[in-house]
């Protein structure tokens, strides 16, 4: 278990500042990888309430939103009223020394409020400016809000997710919304080293109904070729056979015949090497067309041992396979404790937290987990200061509810 480090480490990231004015789940994933890496991410938050993933009330710990708290570590918080014309003073000032600002509004909600990326580039041209949308922002649907779900139905993920003659089904992770998040750092990246070169900034987007389409790679390429499209298979794969999970005798494994080489492997494993040579299943195509048959066949002896009799038998001979595990089994594996995977956070309301860790790592530049998910407001003051606003000041603002501090007894 890695523990939050008392000392900052500075990441490949530090130096680069950015405002996260989005919330909920997919600008907030890329706000969390770039603070991961060692970015300075100030979360502004909305008044009145916040991030609205703060009100989800189940599960919380100590009162605290733990969607909220997972999403949101190594940022720094400011509470600010951007309805107001001293909020928008703040945030516009603040605008002047980022050099990210992340927001997933509606189109044009900004720019009613006169922060619109036309306003802000005045401001700072260096700045990039990443819009997370729900369709893009050009297009029939650039007015449409995004939904994860909305999303996976749009761009065909649902058809083609589940067991043959179910009804539609989404993945079971928010898949739209985590991908448009990776997505929004790749292309904040890219835009980083522009402005490293030339200074300047740009709009950098994507959307919800791209990043779930983006996942559909084989089943376009199917499409394109064919005019076809592809069902569900369930755990099988759509392009080669033996590839999915099999019920053990206490549990379900993964085997992946993915070539030639391992399918031969794995009818020597279940005691069958006449399968090799069986008409039905000699070659891929052979056994795509027989896939129920061949199924059958490998269920029938597979229930005739433990999970892990299995996993040991083909880990033996080189067949590529694991355990289908659940979301505890996975997070207290030795492998992911070993990879960092499992962090633990101190929250002054909720106390000691686990949380994931990040999934890239540096030889040089390590990723650390320095902060917590912010309070409220809790650094409203402090950046206020920051950026040049003496105590009394800082008090009006409060007074007038433009900003919220929080509450730290």
């Amino acid at each position: 278990m890695t523990s939050t480090p008392t000392i900052p480490h500075p990441g490949p990231l530090a130096g680069m500042r950015v405002l996260e004015l989005a919330q909920i789940m997919a600008g907030p994933t890329c706000g969390m990888m770039l603070a991961d890496m060692g970015a300075d991410v100030i979360k502004v938050e909305k008044l009145p309430g916040g991030d609205d993933s703060r009100a989800y009330r189940e599960p919380r710990v100590n009162g605290v939103s733990a969607p909220f708290m997972i999403l949101n570590r190594n940022k720094r918080g400011i509470a600010l009223n951007l309805k107001h014309a001293k909020g928008r003073e703040v945030l516009l000032n603040m605008v002047k020394r980022a050099d990210v600002l992340t927001e997933n509004y509606r189109r044009g909600t900004l720019e009613r409020l006169g922060l619109g990326y036309e306003t802000l580039r005045q401001i700072n041209p260096g700045l990039i400016y990443c819009s997370v949308s729900g369709y893009g922002r050009d297009g029939p649907y650039a007015d449409k809000g995004g939904f994860d779900l909305i999303a996976q139905g749009f761009s065909g993920l649902m058809s083609v997710t589940g067991e043959p003659g179910r009804p539609p089904a989404k993945t079971g992770n928010s898949i739209a919304d985590i991908n448009a998040g990776i997505l929004a750092v790749v292309g904040i990246l890219a835009a980083y080293a522009h402005k490293q070169k030339t200074g300047e900034g740009q709009i950098v987007e994507t959307s919800l109904m791209e990043a779930a389409l983006q996942q559909t790679y084989w089943h376009a390429a199917i499409y394109f070729a064919t005019g076809q499209s592809a069902g569900p298979t369930g755990s099988a794969h759509l392009l080669t056979a033996p590839y999915q999970a099999f019920q053990a005798s206490d549990g379900w494994i993964n085997i992946g015949g993915a070539n030639q080489a391992n399918w031969e492997r794995i009818a020597d494993v279940l005691g069958h090497p006449e399968w090799r040579d069986d008409s039905r299943f000699h070659d891929n195509a052979a056994r795509m067309r027989n896939l129920q048959a061949l199924t059958e066949a490998m269920a029938e002896v597979l229930k005739t041992r433990t999970r892990d009799e299995w996993i040991a038998a083909f880990d033996a001979a080189g067949v590529p396979v694991g355990p289908v595990h659940t979301i505890g089994e996975a997070l207290s594996h030795p492998q992911v404790e070993a990879r960092g995977m499992v962090v633990e956070v101190e929250h002054p309301q909720a106390g000691r937290t686990k949380s994931l860790g990040c999934p890239l790592h540096f030889s040089a530049t390590p990723t650390s987990v320095r902060r917590h998910a912010p309070m409220l407001g809790e650094h409203s003051r402090e950046l206020l200061r920051e950026y040049g606003y003496d105590d009394e000041q800082i008090d009006a603002l409060a007074a007038d509810g433009v900003i919220e501090e929080a509450r730290m007894d």
